[in-house]
């Protein structure tokens, strides 16, 4: 169990969180979900304790371990494999000890520890994290310097998952991930055997790894059981209700107050005016729901669409050394309402195919016909050190519009989706999701007949992301999209295409027959990644194999159901009652009836809690018998 406790915290003078209190269970997967700069990576500080909080207690079980990805990736001369051994201290510790032992009955004791903590499997353990991140058997043997930050970040998450800790703390861990790396991850948190809390805006992750969402907002934390979505749907209805709570208040507020108005001065009624004032006091406020609205992103439309394709490659190959391609034997067209995603693990050529598709990399073989006055509108992550710092987002828009005036070049910032007092802050003074609503809105600038985004989502918060969802949805031209987040691919393209083996080839089925490829392979070395147009019979022998284990487990996702059914109706119930209770006329009227209501409300959240506590501990056995 987790409990934090009164916690209050400040930031440069900033106040975070405030009396906040919170209870997970053991073996909870939690979601950390707020908008930027609420406080989250701070709460992940304090928990750890590398911050102390103003006010307020974090308690957490005797000798609890605590894990975090360091912030610093190791960049050694020691191999891979080895950097994540060392992360489990206490069998690196007694290997040490066992080297030079001499009591026979200390020497029992190594050997029966290390076998309880799997130690002689270890490697094995190790090398299935690593190859589950991206890296083959020959890529674990190399030193961490031999690899690029991105990668080396990799390194430092797969030691923080071998360490395996009680208490596994992830700070937006996609973001250095491709999707391959994301829908592995997915995977393994969902069977992770300890408790977890997730800081992610990556929906699907939110969706398919955790059983529970705690959201910061207005410095304070709710608990939400589920995944999510059901998190949204939860919170849409609470809102409601607490709107119409809200409503109910003012107006018993605004009688009492106008009753204490016109005959506080009138002796006659002096008394019954003080006890209305008394009541006033007592009754307190209901707080408005708060809503702060993401501004919208628009992509320009094409003043003028090409005949399809406005792309064709036949037998293209390209690459950056003359003589040794890194993509050949590609086939393809682009039609001018084409939207494709690129799938295939990080370093197979994604990039290099979205450079070669804009014309930035010429074919070094085959043809490559393009539809005339076609533009291409192209985005990478890393083009946000391209922006001048100095600059703010309306001085970069008006070097593309010299002519323009001031209120033209301001109407074309908003349509990037940059607050009005956003448009004159120097970019180096821009958020990570600021510059690259930027960057997105200079690449789309000209109306491109095709745009290309490569990894767009990495610095957005999942409002954000929903805002590019429309953006792209309602754009007219072509899309070609690379990206971890799985959502956004679902609810944007209908085509995907893999990056492997040297070429690009359509890959015959959905997001989910990709993800479990990659899952069920465990792996990804070439021989392990899914192949483009898929054994139809492996994925048919798959989804039986699917079918009848769920169908053996049915009798346990009913039960599961029905909790569900029971908290829904009690969160009801409780939500329902918490409205009457805030009616000061209850109390006044019926005072009996009010204790009756409270007293039913109390039994209620008694019910709630323990059906959530067997909701948590039916669905980990579910998880890990579908795991199985």
């Amino acid at each position: 169990m987790i409990t934090i406790s009164g916690l209050t915290a400040r930031i440069a003078g900033r106040l975070l969180i405030d009396n906040a209190s919170l209870s997970l269970p053991s073996g909870t997967k939690a979601g950390l979900v707020g908008r930027n700069g609420t406080g989250k990576s701070t709460l992940f500080r304090i928990i750890t304790g590398a911050l102390s909080p103003e006010a307020g207690t974090i308690t957490l079980p005797k000798n609890a371990r605590i894990g975090q990805v360091a912030q610093e990736a190791p960049g050694t001369d020691d191999a891979l494999i080895e950097i994540v051994l060392a992360a489990d201290k206490e069998r690196a510790a007694l290997l040490k000890e066992a080297e030079t032992a001499s009591d026979p009955h200390r020497i029992a004791e190594i050997q029966t520890r290390l076998t309880d903590i799997g130690a002689h499997s270890a490697e094995a353990r190790a090398a299935s994290i690593l190859a589950g991140l991206g890296f083959d058997h020959e890529a674990q043997q190399r030193p961490a310097k031999s690899f690029s930050g991105g990668w080396r970040m990799r390194v430092a998450l797969a030691a923080v998952l071998f360490s395996e800790p009680d208490l596994l703390l992830l700070d937006e861990p996609t973001n250095y991930l491709d999707l391959e790396g994301t829908l592995w991850l997915e995977d393994y948190v969902r069977r992770y055997p300890h408790s977890v809390i997730i800081i992610s805006h990556d929906r699907d992750l939110l969706n398919t790894a955790v059983n529970a969402i705690v959201h910061l907002d207005q410095q304070k934390l709710t608990f939400y059981r589920g995944s999510y979505d059901q998190f949204e749907r939860q919170k849409a209805e609470n809102d409601e209700l607490q709107m119409k709570a809200k409503a109910k208040n003012d107006a018993a507020r605004k009688h009492l107050q106008s009753f204490i108005d016109r005959f506080r001065a009138k002796a006659t009624k002096a008394r019954q005016a003080q006890s209305r004032i008394k009541a006033l006091e007592r009754m307190g406020t209901v707080s408005a729901v708060i809503e702060t609205q993401v501004q919208p992103i628009t992509f320009p439309e094409p003043e003028r669409q090409p005949a399809s394709p406005i792309i064709a490659i036949e037998g293209g190959a390209v690459g950056y050394t003359p003589g040794k391609p890194i993509l050949k034997q590609i086939n393809l067209r682009i039609d001018n309402d084409d939207r494709i995603a690129l799938l295939g693990s990080n370093g197979n050529g994604k990039s290099t195919f979205a450079k070669f598709i804009s014309g930035r990399l010429e074919a070094e073989s085959g043809v490559v016909k393009r539809a005339p006055g076609l533009k291409i509108g192209f985005f990478a992550q890393h083009q946000l050190d391209d922006l001048i710092p100095d600059q703010s987002p309306v001085e970069h828009v008006r070097r593309l519009m010299p002519e323009a005036p001031e209120a033209k070049v301001r109407a074309r910032v908003a349509q990037m989706g940059l607050a009005t007092e956003k448009m004159s802050t120097p970019a180096k003074d821009l958020s990570g999701g600021e510059k690259a609503r930027l960057l997105m809105g200079l690449a789309a600038f000209d109306a491109p007949n095709l745009l290309i985004l490569d990894e767009p989502t990495n610095h957005l918060d999942i409002d954000s992301r929903r805002a590019l969802i429309e953006a792209l949805n309602d754009y007219e031209g072509a899309v070609i999209l690379i990206s971890h987040d799985r959502h956004l691919i679902e609810a944007t393209v209908d085509r995907l295409w893999l990056v492997n083996n040297g070429t690009v080839k359509t890959f015959e089925g959905d997001m989910e027959d990709y993800r479990g490829l990659i899952v069920q392979s465990g792996k990804r070395d070439d021989k392990d990644k899914p192949a483009a147009n898929g054994d139809t019979a492996n994925k048919a022998d798959q989804r039986k194999a699917n079918a009848d284990r769920r169908a053996q487990f049915a009798p346990l996702k009913k039960k599961i159901n029905e909790i569900e059914s029971l908290t829904a109706k009690l969160n009801k119930q409780i939500q329902l009652l918490d409205a009457e209770l805030a009616d000061p006329a209850l109390y006044e009227k019926s005072p009996a009836k009010a204790a009756e209501k409270a007293k039913l409300r109390a039994l209620a959240a008694d019910k709630l809690n323990e059906a959530e506590e067997q909701w948590l501990e039916l669905s980990a056995e579910y998880e890990e018998a579908m795991a199985g």
